[in-house]
């Protein structure tokens, strides 16, 4: 999958690997640089917890973060409105475990071929 189907389309399934190494662990990098930025600039707010330039970083991978965590669904064979059980408090840990944590279902399922193929 390239990075244009990762970031922009719901459709399909991602891996753990995808989440990890392909947009969270990336996005954090660009955040903390973003942040620093903020400070360095003098753009950065103790009171909000974000500056000019974070704000912008964090708007630019809101729907990238969405369209990855549906397919860490779809990954788990779980619809997208699944991600609805993080606005439910304390229940929210849950969908956090399994889109970060826990191994797709192998093989196809519903949503598309397994993301990652072993060649046995």
């Amino acid at each position: 999958m390239n990075i244009k189907e990762l970031y922009l389309s719901p459709k399909g399934r991602a891996s753990r690997s995808d989440y990890w190494l392909r947009l969270y662990l990336p996005y954090m990098g660009i955040y903390i640089i973003a942040i620093i930025l903020d400070v360095v600039l003098g753009t950065f707010s103790s009171e909000t917890g974000y500056g000019v330039i974070s704000a912008i970083t964090g708007l630019l991978f809101f729907w990238p973060m969405i369209c990855v965590q549906i397919k860490r669904c779809h990954d788990r064979n779980r619809s997208g409105w699944f991600m609805l059980v993080f606005l439910i408090p304390l229940v929210n840990l849950w969908p956090a475990i399994e889109i970060a944590f826990l191994k797709g279902t192998d093989g196809s399922n519903r949503f598309g071929e397994d993301p990652v193929k072993y060649n046995n």
